[in-house]
């Protein structure tokens, strides 16, 4: 009885979920297996690994892939270096620290489509702050930064650094306000520099909130779609077309609905993959840590 009444409780916050996500979900991998397209006046018909078959041998999503990990990478790591500089800065006693952090969370503030467009404006090759700050400095004429085949990628990079270094910064600096003072005056007094502090004293203290939010992070980079969207839909050329803009413009641009959701479920799975690594390297860490 106890058991039925926690159900009770749970089930208000639990149906949204299985309704708008598990649902969904499973009705696409279900769709994977099927010849769904946009238009067809025949029945749908269950056509089993066909759409993956049919995957192993497109070169464009594996290409979509190396982009997409490009990217994951190109965003992450750099963001996460970005963000541990400011949050140590943040976290030193500094005037107007308050300021400092609160501005520092405004990217994070933005929804997409807005950080998207106000990049775009300020790489337009005419009129953008960018290229207008390099022509008054003489160091060119102007670049069209989304438009080149060499530098959409790395634009769009930047872009994504931006975006979501604040998320990174509040939970590293959050871990740094968990360290005891204490332990830095000691290791200072030991004649430890900076240096040797934040590896002996820091870093550990540190290191779960680092590498929880940098998995987060990358399995959110991976996921990326809107951002990309707006700068570039995945052009010039397909230089910037992730798996997720690539499964997008099959299903709503050609209408192949079953070979999208393939697409899908292929990114479902390297996602799991990547979870599972987070969450064994955790489970390690805590067994080491007992």
């Amino acid at each position: 009885m106890p058991r039925a009444r926690a159900w009770l409780l749970v089930l208000p916050a639990l149906l949204p979920i299985l309704v708008l996500s598990v649902g969904p979900l499973l009705y696409g991998i279900a769709l994977a297996f099927t010849d769904a397209q946009s238009g067809r006046t025949e029945a749908t018909e269950w056509i089993g690994l066909l759409n993956f078959s049919d995957l192993l041998r497109d070169t464009l999503f594996w290409e979509s892939f190396r982009i997409g990990a490009v990217w994951a990478i190109g965003v992450t790591v750099p963001q996460f270096l970005l963000a541990l500089g400011l949050a140590l800065l943040l976290d030193q006693n500094l005037r107007m620290r308050w300021l400092a952090r609160a501005l520092a969370i405004v990217p994070w503030a933005m929804p997409e489509i807005v950080v998207g467009i106000m990049w775009r404006l300020t790489y337009h090759p005419d009129a953008g702050i960018l290229n207008e700050t390099l022509r008054d400095l003489h160091l060119g004429d102007g670049t069209d930064w989304l438009a080149g085949l060499s530098t959409a990628l790395p634009a769009v990079i930047v872009v994504g650094v931006w975006a979501g270094m604040p998320q990174t910064t509040v939970a590293l600096l959050a871990g740094l306000q968990t360290v005891p003072r204490e332990l830095h005056e000691a290791a200072a007094m030991d004649g430890a520099g900076a240096w040797r502090r934040f590896r002996t004293v820091t870093w550990p203290a540190i290191r779960p909130v680092a590498l929880a939010i940098s998995a987060l992070q990358l399995i959110w980079n991976v996921n990326s779609f809107a951002l990309v969207y707006v700068l570039t839909s995945g052009g010039p050329g397909g230089r910037t077309r992730l798996p997720m803009l690539f499964a997008y413009e099959e299903a709503f641009r050609y209408g192949q609905f079953g070979y999208a959701a393939a697409m899908g479920c292929v990114m479902v799975a390297l996602i799991s993959l990547l979870l599972a690594v987070y969450l064994v390297g955790r489970l390690q860490d805590r067994s080491e840590e007992r």
